[in-house]
């Protein structure tokens, strides 16, 4: 783990590239080749890679301009839906000849540990989540309630519904496909057919079983959504453009004083929970008060007023603002 965060590290300054394809063929090299340094000096390739795709998104997103950053995730965003894909395929074709090398006495045996360990890893999450909603539960009863940033209170009917929804999927069957087939003395690796088979079944298990039953088990507990989400990304909204108006300062051109009502519009929409309309002019201006706005998203994600999935909503809001400022240059 600490390697993948070294060598995220190391490698940022090293692929900052301005033209778009370059950039896009220096991440996949770099991804997959910080994935094969990792496997040569004995490390987990997978976790390798998951410790230097999370620092790299905590550090390298931020500072990527918005005319390389969209492209990149539309990019990103197809491959993993194809390697997605794949791991499903690949493991999919290895459990056929798996299971026809059975005896059908080991056939039953296999069938019994995969559900054995099915049941261990829904019971475990199921105990430790629970366990944890109820500490939450019982510190708020005693010192209140006073989340940073706007969230429902936790429930005993939530946690039930967290709990059940610990579907397994693509990180599950990577790293039982990532075991090799036979070990450096050339030996088969034990237990390799038993562990691929119950990684499928955990996984199968969990999407068919948790994933069909989880929305009516929220619709038997009476949850609601209430759009936590929508109520994030309208106050960050809030925060972001009061951010933009403070950028531009009492500056008194005719461009200062249409984006400070402009600005001011869309604080109002959000305070009144309306969604701000679309489109918006170009101009330098704008772009310095983009910039505040963005920095301002930015420190709301770090300190955690919002969370994640209410930033990349904003990060998305001003990279097309940014793209819409900077005008050709954008795409250029």
């Amino acid at each position: 783990m600490a390697a993948g965060y070294v060598l995220a590290r190391l490698l940022t300054p090293a692929i900052r590239f301005e033209d778009f394809p370059t950039s896009i063929i220096v991440q996949f090299t770099v991804t997959f080749g910080v994935w094969i340094a990792a496997e040569a000096i004995g490390l987990s390739g997978i976790l390798t890679i998951v410790v230097y795709a999370m620092t790299i998104a905590n550090t390298r997103g931020q500072n990527m301009p918005a005319r390389l950053r969209v492209p990149v995730y539309a990019v990103w965003e197809a491959v993993v839906f194809i390697l997605n894909a794949m791991a499903f395929v690949l493991i999919g074709m290895q459990i056929g000849p798996i299971w026809e090398r059975l005896t059908p006495d080991m056939r039953g045996n296999y069938v019994l540990f995969a559900a054995t360990v099915l049941a261990v890893v829904v019971l475990t999450r199921f105990a430790w989540v629970m366990s944890y909603n109820k500490l939450i539960r019982w510190r708020i009863e005693r010192h209140g309630f006073n989340p940073p940033r706007p969230m429902a209170r936790p429930t005993r009917e939530g946690g039930i519904a967290i709990s059940w929804a610990g579907m397994r999927g693509i990180v599950t069957l990577a790293a039982a496909f990532s075991i090799p087939e036979v070990l450096r003395d050339g030996t088969p690796f034990p237990y390799r057919d038993l562990i691929l088979f119950t990684a499928f079944a955990v996984v199968f298990g969990t999407l068919v079983l948790q994933g069909l039953t989880l929305k009516p088990l929220i619709l038997w507990l009476g949850l609601s959504d209430n759009d936590p989400v929508g109520r994030e990304v309208r106050y960050g909204r809030v925060q972001a453009y009061k951010a933009a108006m403070a950028s531009i300062g009492q500056e008194d051109s005719l461009a200062a004083k249409l984006l400070r009502k402009e600005y001011g519009a869309i604080v109002e929409l959000c305070e009144v929970g309306d969604e701000p309309a679309a489109g918006l002019p170009g101009g330098a201006l704008r772009l310095q008060a983009i910039t505040a706005a963005r920095a301002r998203a930015i420190e709301l994600r770090r300190t955690f007023v919002i969370g994640d999935d209410a930033f990349h909503v904003l990060e998305e809001e001003l990279d097309w603002a940014e793209l819409s400022a900077a005008g050709r240059n954008a795409s250029a």
